[in-house]
Protein backbone atom coordinates (compact mmCIF):
# COMPACT_ATOMS: atom_id res chain seq x y z
CA UNK A 1 0.00 0.00 0.00
CA UNK A 2 2.73 2.45 0.95
CA UNK A 3 4.71 1.84 -2.25
CA UNK A 4 1.54 2.26 -4.31
CA UNK A 5 0.74 5.58 -2.63
CA UNK A 6 4.31 6.84 -3.07
CA UNK A 7 3.90 6.25 -6.81
CA UNK A 8 0.45 7.90 -6.79
CA UNK A 9 1.88 10.98 -5.03
CA UNK A 10 4.69 11.20 -7.58
CA UNK A 11 2.16 10.92 -10.40
CA UNK A 12 0.27 13.90 -8.97
CA UNK A 13 3.19 16.13 -9.90
CA UNK A 14 2.96 14.87 -13.50
CA UNK A 15 -0.78 15.26 -14.07
CA UNK A 16 -0.87 18.66 -12.32
CA UNK A 17 1.43 20.14 -14.97
CA UNK A 18 -0.37 18.82 -18.08
CA UNK A 19 -1.75 21.54 -20.34
CA UNK A 20 -5.45 21.71 -21.16
CA UNK A 21 -5.12 20.58 -24.79
CA UNK A 22 -3.20 17.45 -23.78
CA UNK A 23 -5.70 16.49 -21.09
CA UNK A 24 -8.65 17.01 -23.43
CA UNK A 25 -7.07 14.96 -26.21
CA UNK A 26 -6.36 12.08 -23.83
CA UNK A 27 -9.90 12.17 -22.45
CA UNK A 28 -11.30 11.82 -25.97
CA UNK A 29 -8.89 8.93 -26.58
CA UNK A 30 -10.18 7.30 -23.38
CA UNK A 31 -13.76 7.71 -24.59
CA UNK A 32 -12.93 6.08 -27.92
CA UNK A 33 -11.09 3.26 -26.15
CA UNK A 34 -14.09 2.51 -23.92
CA UNK A 35 -16.33 2.13 -26.96
CA UNK A 36 -13.73 0.01 -28.76
CA UNK A 37 -13.49 -2.25 -25.69
CA UNK A 38 -17.28 -2.60 -25.22
CA UNK A 39 -17.31 -6.34 -25.81
CA UNK A 40 -14.60 -7.02 -23.22
CA UNK A 41 -16.21 -4.70 -20.66
CA UNK A 42 -19.64 -6.31 -21.12
CA UNK A 43 -18.17 -9.80 -20.71
CA UNK A 44 -16.64 -8.75 -17.39
CA UNK A 45 -19.87 -7.00 -16.37
CA UNK A 46 -21.77 -10.24 -17.05
CA UNK A 47 -19.68 -11.89 -14.32
CA UNK A 48 -20.73 -9.18 -11.86
CA UNK A 49 -24.39 -9.42 -12.93
CA UNK A 50 -24.38 -13.20 -12.54
CA UNK A 51 -22.81 -12.93 -9.10
CA UNK A 52 -25.27 -10.21 -8.10
CA UNK A 53 -28.27 -12.31 -9.07
CA UNK A 54 -26.86 -15.32 -7.24
CA UNK A 55 -26.38 -13.21 -4.12
CA UNK A 56 -29.92 -11.83 -4.25
CA UNK A 57 -29.05 -8.24 -5.22
CA UNK A 58 -32.24 -6.17 -5.51
CA UNK A 59 -33.51 -5.28 -8.99
CA UNK A 60 -32.79 -1.56 -8.54
CA UNK A 61 -29.17 -2.33 -7.59
CA UNK A 62 -28.82 -4.75 -10.50
CA UNK A 63 -30.00 -1.94 -12.76
CA UNK A 64 -27.26 0.31 -11.39
CA UNK A 65 -24.72 -2.44 -12.02
CA UNK A 66 -25.70 -3.34 -15.59
CA UNK A 67 -23.53 -2.27 -18.52
CA UNK A 68 -24.54 -2.64 -22.17
CA UNK A 69 -23.42 -0.99 -25.39
CA UNK A 70 -25.75 1.96 -24.84
CA UNK A 71 -24.49 2.60 -21.32
CA UNK A 72 -20.85 2.28 -22.36
CA UNK A 73 -21.49 4.79 -25.14
CA UNK A 74 -23.03 7.07 -22.51
CA UNK A 75 -19.89 6.62 -20.38
CA UNK A 76 -17.77 7.60 -23.37
CA UNK A 77 -19.95 10.63 -24.09
CA UNK A 78 -19.55 11.69 -20.49
CA UNK A 79 -15.77 11.71 -20.96
CA UNK A 80 -16.14 13.72 -24.16
CA UNK A 81 -18.35 16.20 -22.30
CA UNK A 82 -15.74 16.53 -19.55
CA UNK A 83 -13.07 17.15 -22.19
CA UNK A 84 -15.19 20.00 -23.55
CA UNK A 85 -15.51 21.79 -20.22
CA UNK A 86 -13.61 24.95 -19.41
CA UNK A 87 -10.18 24.30 -17.91
CA UNK A 88 -10.54 24.28 -14.11
CA UNK A 89 -6.85 24.68 -13.24
CA UNK A 90 -5.12 28.06 -13.34
CA UNK A 91 -8.29 30.18 -13.07
CA UNK A 92 -7.64 33.54 -11.42
CA UNK A 93 -10.37 33.57 -8.79
CA UNK A 94 -9.48 36.98 -7.39
CA UNK A 95 -6.72 39.53 -7.65
CA UNK A 96 -5.69 42.83 -6.11
CA UNK A 97 -2.76 45.04 -5.25
CA UNK A 98 -1.96 45.36 -1.55
CA UNK A 99 -0.99 48.51 0.36
CA UNK A 100 2.62 47.38 -0.03
CA UNK A 101 2.20 47.31 -3.81
CA UNK A 102 2.26 43.49 -3.93
CA UNK A 103 0.22 42.05 -6.79
CA UNK A 104 -1.74 39.15 -5.30
CA UNK A 105 -3.63 36.52 -7.31
CA UNK A 106 -5.82 33.76 -5.95
CA UNK A 107 -5.45 30.90 -8.45
CA UNK A 108 -7.14 27.48 -8.71
CA UNK A 109 -4.86 24.44 -8.41
CA UNK A 110 -5.44 20.65 -8.19
CA UNK A 111 -6.10 19.10 -4.78
CA UNK A 112 -3.55 16.33 -5.41
CA UNK A 113 -4.35 12.69 -4.65
CA UNK A 114 -8.08 11.99 -4.32
CA UNK A 115 -9.39 8.69 -2.97
CA UNK A 116 -12.98 7.90 -3.96
CA UNK A 117 -14.86 5.02 -2.32
CA UNK A 118 -18.13 4.02 -3.97
CA UNK A 119 -20.58 1.19 -4.57
CA UNK A 120 -22.55 -0.51 -7.35
CA UNK A 121 -22.31 1.72 -10.43
CA UNK A 122 -19.26 0.88 -12.58
CA UNK A 123 -19.66 4.01 -14.69
CA UNK A 124 -18.40 5.89 -11.62
CA UNK A 125 -14.95 4.45 -12.37
CA UNK A 126 -14.68 6.23 -15.71
CA UNK A 127 -16.56 9.36 -14.62
CA UNK A 128 -14.47 9.99 -11.51
CA UNK A 129 -11.23 9.01 -13.21
CA UNK A 130 -11.94 11.53 -15.98
CA UNK A 131 -13.02 14.31 -13.61
CA UNK A 132 -9.88 13.91 -11.51
CA UNK A 133 -7.70 13.80 -14.65
CA UNK A 134 -9.31 16.94 -16.12
CA UNK A 135 -8.77 18.79 -12.84
CA UNK A 136 -5.12 17.70 -12.60
CA UNK A 137 -5.59 15.18 -9.78
CA UNK A 138 -4.63 11.56 -9.24
CA UNK A 139 -7.67 9.30 -8.70
CA UNK A 140 -7.45 6.30 -6.38
CA UNK A 141 -10.69 4.38 -6.88
CA UNK A 142 -12.26 1.79 -4.63
CA UNK A 143 -15.49 0.41 -6.08
CA UNK A 144 -17.88 -2.06 -4.54
CA UNK A 145 -17.32 -5.81 -4.49
CA UNK A 146 -20.41 -6.29 -6.63
CA UNK A 147 -18.78 -4.41 -9.56
CA UNK A 148 -15.25 -5.79 -9.17
CA UNK A 149 -14.85 -7.27 -12.66
CA UNK A 150 -16.47 -4.29 -14.40
CA UNK A 151 -14.32 -1.76 -12.55
CA UNK A 152 -11.13 -3.62 -13.37
CA UNK A 153 -12.02 -3.75 -17.06
CA UNK A 154 -12.82 -0.02 -17.21
CA UNK A 155 -9.71 1.00 -15.27
CA UNK A 156 -7.57 -1.18 -17.54
CA UNK A 157 -8.87 0.69 -20.59
CA UNK A 158 -8.21 4.11 -19.06
CA UNK A 159 -4.73 3.11 -17.90
CA UNK A 160 -3.83 1.74 -21.33
CA UNK A 161 -4.50 5.19 -22.82
CA UNK A 162 -2.35 6.85 -20.15
CA UNK A 163 0.52 4.48 -20.90
CA UNK A 164 0.24 5.02 -24.67
CA UNK A 165 0.73 8.72 -23.88
CA UNK A 166 3.80 7.98 -21.72
CA UNK A 167 1.99 8.90 -18.51
CA UNK A 168 2.01 6.91 -15.23
CA UNK A 169 -0.90 4.50 -14.99
CA UNK A 170 -1.18 5.45 -11.29
CA UNK A 171 -2.88 8.69 -12.36
CA UNK A 172 -6.10 6.63 -12.52
CA UNK A 173 -5.91 3.43 -10.53
CA UNK A 174 -7.91 1.04 -8.42
CA UNK A 175 -6.94 0.60 -4.78
CA UNK A 176 -4.76 -2.53 -4.85
CA UNK A 177 -6.17 -3.85 -1.56
CA UNK A 178 -9.93 -3.47 -1.84
CA UNK A 179 -10.68 -5.18 1.48
CA UNK A 180 -12.01 -3.33 4.52
CA UNK A 181 -8.48 -3.43 5.90
CA UNK A 182 -7.20 -1.82 2.69
CA UNK A 183 -9.70 1.00 3.01
CA UNK A 184 -8.76 1.45 6.67
CA UNK A 185 -5.11 1.87 5.64
CA UNK A 186 -5.95 4.30 2.81
CA UNK A 187 -7.92 6.71 4.97
CA UNK A 188 -5.05 6.97 7.46
CA UNK A 189 -2.42 7.80 4.81
CA UNK A 190 -2.63 11.59 5.04
CA UNK A 191 1.05 11.76 4.11
CA UNK A 192 0.12 10.74 0.57
CA UNK A 193 -3.65 11.27 0.17
CA UNK A 194 -5.17 14.75 0.12
CA UNK A 195 -8.91 14.03 0.04
CA UNK A 196 -11.27 11.10 0.61
CA UNK A 197 -14.70 11.11 -1.02
CA UNK A 198 -17.01 8.32 0.24
CA UNK A 199 -20.25 7.80 -1.64
CA UNK A 200 -22.57 4.96 -0.77
CA UNK A 201 -24.51 3.56 2.14
CA UNK A 202 -24.95 5.21 5.52
CA UNK A 203 -22.69 2.70 7.30
CA UNK A 204 -19.83 3.36 4.84
CA UNK A 205 -20.13 7.14 5.24
CA UNK A 206 -20.20 6.89 9.02
CA UNK A 207 -17.16 4.62 9.13
CA UNK A 208 -15.06 6.80 6.82
CA UNK A 209 -16.04 10.04 8.56
CA UNK A 210 -15.23 8.62 11.99
CA UNK A 211 -11.91 6.97 11.14
CA UNK A 212 -10.26 9.03 8.39
CA UNK A 213 -7.26 11.23 9.17
CA UNK A 214 -7.51 12.50 5.57
CA UNK A 215 -10.03 15.32 4.96
CA UNK A 216 -13.42 13.93 3.90
CA UNK A 217 -16.17 15.30 1.65
CA UNK A 218 -19.24 13.17 2.43
CA UNK A 219 -21.66 12.03 -0.24
CA UNK A 220 -24.29 10.85 2.18
CA UNK A 221 -27.69 9.25 1.72
CA UNK A 222 -30.38 10.94 -0.34
CA UNK A 223 -33.50 11.32 1.79
CA UNK A 224 -35.21 13.54 -0.79
CA UNK A 225 -38.68 15.04 -0.39
CA UNK A 226 -41.26 16.58 -2.71
CA UNK A 227 -43.97 18.80 -1.25
CA UNK A 228 -47.20 19.38 -3.19
CA UNK A 229 -48.36 22.79 -2.00
CA UNK A 230 -52.01 23.81 -1.95
CA UNK A 231 -51.42 26.12 -4.96
CA UNK A 232 -49.75 23.47 -7.12
CA UNK A 233 -50.68 22.75 -10.72
CA UNK A 234 -52.03 19.29 -9.93
CA UNK A 235 -51.45 17.72 -13.34
CA UNK A 236 -47.82 18.87 -13.39
CA UNK A 237 -47.33 17.90 -9.75
CA UNK A 238 -48.41 14.32 -10.40
CA UNK A 239 -46.06 14.01 -13.41
CA UNK A 240 -43.16 15.41 -11.39
CA UNK A 241 -43.86 13.14 -8.41
CA UNK A 242 -43.99 10.04 -10.60
CA UNK A 243 -40.72 11.01 -12.26
CA UNK A 244 -39.00 11.80 -8.96
CA UNK A 245 -39.82 8.34 -7.54
CA UNK A 246 -40.16 5.96 -10.47
CA UNK A 247 -37.86 7.09 -13.29
CA UNK A 248 -34.91 5.43 -11.53
CA UNK A 249 -35.73 4.48 -7.93
CA UNK A 250 -32.29 3.12 -7.02
CA UNK A 251 -30.37 6.41 -7.13
CA UNK A 252 -29.68 8.98 -4.43
CA UNK A 253 -31.68 11.81 -6.05
CA UNK A 254 -34.90 9.80 -6.24
CA UNK A 255 -37.72 11.01 -3.98
CA UNK A 256 -38.29 8.94 -0.84
CA UNK A 257 -41.13 10.92 0.78
CA UNK A 258 -44.02 12.82 -0.82
CA UNK A 259 -45.66 15.49 1.32
CA UNK A 260 -49.18 16.62 0.37
CA UNK A 261 -50.94 19.71 1.67
CA UNK A 262 -54.02 18.86 3.72
CA UNK A 263 -56.17 21.33 1.77
CA UNK A 264 -55.80 19.28 -1.45
CA UNK A 265 -55.12 15.80 -0.08
CA UNK A 266 -58.55 14.32 -0.81
CA UNK A 267 -58.32 15.54 -4.41
CA UNK A 268 -54.71 14.62 -5.08
CA UNK A 269 -54.05 11.39 -3.20
CA UNK A 270 -56.48 9.16 -5.15
CA UNK A 271 -54.94 10.33 -8.44
CA UNK A 272 -51.42 9.76 -7.10
CA UNK A 273 -52.49 6.35 -5.84
CA UNK A 274 -53.65 5.24 -9.29
CA UNK A 275 -50.49 6.52 -10.98
CA UNK A 276 -48.10 4.97 -8.46
CA UNK A 277 -50.00 1.67 -8.56
CA UNK A 278 -49.56 1.65 -12.32
CA UNK A 279 -45.80 1.95 -11.67
CA UNK A 280 -45.98 -0.87 -9.09
CA UNK A 281 -44.80 1.45 -6.33
CA UNK A 282 -45.16 0.16 -2.79
CA UNK A 283 -46.64 2.92 -0.63
CA UNK A 284 -46.66 3.75 3.09
CA UNK A 285 -48.66 6.59 4.60
CA UNK A 286 -49.56 8.20 7.89
CA UNK A 287 -52.99 7.48 9.47
CA UNK A 288 -54.56 10.47 7.73
CA UNK A 289 -53.32 9.19 4.36
CA UNK A 290 -54.74 5.76 5.22
CA UNK A 291 -58.18 7.31 5.60
CA UNK A 292 -58.08 8.37 1.93
CA UNK A 293 -56.14 5.59 0.16
CA UNK A 294 -55.24 2.00 1.00
CA UNK A 295 -51.55 1.95 2.00
CA UNK A 296 -49.40 0.44 4.74
CA UNK A 297 -48.74 2.52 7.84
CA UNK A 298 -45.67 4.79 7.73
CA UNK A 299 -43.64 5.28 10.91
CA UNK A 300 -40.72 7.54 11.73
CA UNK A 301 -38.45 4.66 10.77
CA UNK A 302 -39.96 4.68 7.27
CA UNK A 303 -39.45 8.44 6.95
CA UNK A 304 -35.84 7.99 8.03
CA UNK A 305 -35.11 5.28 5.42
CA UNK A 306 -33.41 5.76 2.06
CA UNK A 307 -35.22 3.01 0.16
CA UNK A 308 -33.24 3.07 -3.10
CA UNK A 309 -36.16 1.04 -4.42
CA UNK A 310 -39.67 1.61 -5.78
CA UNK A 311 -41.04 2.30 -2.30
CA UNK A 312 -42.61 5.61 -1.27
CA UNK A 313 -43.57 7.32 1.98
CA UNK A 314 -46.62 9.61 1.97
CA UNK A 315 -47.55 12.22 4.56
CA UNK A 316 -50.23 14.90 4.82
CA UNK A 317 -49.01 18.24 6.20
CA UNK A 318 -50.76 21.40 7.30
CA UNK A 319 -49.12 24.03 5.11
CA UNK A 320 -45.57 24.93 4.25
CA UNK A 321 -44.34 25.32 7.84
CA UNK A 322 -45.15 21.71 8.68
CA UNK A 323 -43.66 20.53 5.37
CA UNK A 324 -40.39 22.32 6.09
CA UNK A 325 -40.38 21.03 9.68
CA UNK A 326 -40.70 17.44 8.40
CA UNK A 327 -37.87 17.98 5.89
CA UNK A 328 -35.71 19.53 8.59
CA UNK A 329 -36.26 16.51 10.83
CA UNK A 330 -35.79 13.74 8.27
CA UNK A 331 -33.94 15.24 5.29
CA UNK A 332 -30.28 14.47 4.62
CA UNK A 333 -29.40 17.82 3.03
CA UNK A 334 -29.46 16.38 -0.49
CA UNK A 335 -32.39 17.52 -2.69
CA UNK A 336 -35.82 18.91 -1.79
CA UNK A 337 -38.65 20.20 -4.00
CA UNK A 338 -41.82 22.27 -3.71
CA UNK A 339 -44.52 22.12 -6.36
CA UNK A 340 -46.54 25.34 -6.36
CA UNK A 341 -47.70 28.30 -8.44
CA UNK A 342 -47.45 30.55 -5.38
CA UNK A 343 -44.38 32.81 -5.63
CA UNK A 344 -44.23 33.61 -1.92
CA UNK A 345 -44.42 29.93 -0.98
CA UNK A 346 -41.72 28.96 -3.45
CA UNK A 347 -39.36 31.68 -2.24
CA UNK A 348 -39.99 30.77 1.41
CA UNK A 349 -39.17 27.14 0.61
CA UNK A 350 -35.99 28.07 -1.28
CA UNK A 351 -34.78 30.27 1.56
CA UNK A 352 -35.69 28.12 4.54
CA UNK A 353 -34.87 24.57 3.41
CA UNK A 354 -31.28 23.64 4.21
CA UNK A 355 -30.16 21.29 1.41
CA UNK A 356 -27.56 21.20 -1.33
CA UNK A 357 -30.24 21.48 -4.04
CA UNK A 358 -33.69 23.03 -3.58
CA UNK A 359 -36.21 22.91 -6.43
CA UNK A 360 -39.39 24.68 -7.45
CA UNK A 361 -41.67 22.79 -9.86
CA UNK A 362 -39.08 20.24 -10.97
CA UNK A 363 -38.04 16.69 -10.18
CA UNK A 364 -35.24 16.04 -7.69
CA UNK A 365 -33.84 13.63 -10.30
CA UNK A 366 -32.04 16.60 -11.89
CA UNK A 367 -29.47 16.67 -9.06
CA UNK A 368 -26.73 15.26 -11.25
CA UNK A 369 -23.44 16.46 -12.68
CA UNK A 370 -24.52 15.78 -16.25
CA UNK A 371 -27.85 17.57 -15.82
CA UNK A 372 -26.07 20.54 -14.23
CA UNK A 373 -23.67 20.80 -17.17
CA UNK A 374 -20.65 19.35 -15.31
CA UNK A 375 -20.27 16.37 -17.66
CA UNK A 376 -20.44 14.07 -14.63
CA UNK A 377 -19.83 14.30 -10.90
CA UNK A 378 -17.65 12.66 -8.28
CA UNK A 379 -20.83 12.44 -6.26
CA UNK A 380 -23.48 14.59 -4.62
CA UNK A 381 -21.90 16.22 -1.59
CA UNK A 382 -24.06 16.70 1.48
CA UNK A 383 -21.19 18.58 3.15
CA UNK A 384 -21.31 22.34 3.50
CA UNK A 385 -17.52 22.56 3.09
CA UNK A 386 -15.66 22.52 0.77
CA UNK A 387 -18.07 21.27 -1.90
CA UNK A 388 -21.87 20.99 -1.86
CA UNK A 389 -24.23 19.30 -4.31
CA UNK A 390 -22.92 17.79 -7.56
CA UNK A 391 -19.13 17.78 -7.23
CA UNK A 392 -17.55 18.49 -10.62
CA UNK A 393 -14.13 19.56 -11.87
CA UNK A 394 -14.15 22.97 -10.17
CA UNK A 395 -14.90 21.34 -6.81
CA UNK A 396 -11.85 19.10 -7.36
CA UNK A 397 -9.59 22.14 -7.14
CA UNK A 398 -8.35 24.21 -4.25
CA UNK A 399 -6.40 27.45 -4.56
CA UNK A 400 -3.15 29.13 -3.72
CA UNK A 401 -2.03 32.74 -3.62
CA UNK A 402 0.56 33.95 -6.09
CA UNK A 403 2.27 37.12 -4.91
CA UNK A 404 4.35 39.29 -7.25
CA UNK A 405 6.72 41.77 -5.69
CA UNK A 406 9.43 44.18 -6.77
CA UNK A 407 11.79 44.00 -3.80
CA UNK A 408 9.36 44.69 -0.93
CA UNK A 409 10.41 43.84 2.64
CA UNK A 410 8.22 43.96 5.71
CA UNK A 411 8.95 46.82 8.04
Amino acid sequence: MREFLIQAKASAMVVATLDSATKNRILVEMADALVASSREIILENNKDMSSGKSNGLESALLDRLLLDKERIEAMANSLRDIAGLREPVGRVLDGWVSDDNLRIEKVSVPIGVVGVIYESRPNVTSDVGALCFKSGNVAILKGGKEAEYSNRAIAKVLQSVLEVNSLPKEIISLLPDSSREGVAKLIEMDEFVDLIVPRGGEALIRYISKNSSVPVVKHDKGLCHTYIHTDANIDNAIKIAINAKCQRPGVCNAMETLLVDRAIAKEVLPRLYREFNAQETKMHGDPEVQEIIEVELATDQHYDTEWLANILNLKIVEGIDEAIAHITQFGSGHSEAILTQNYSASEAFLERVDAACVYVNASTRFTDGGAFGFGAEVGISTNKLHARGPMGINELTTYKFKIYGSGQIRG
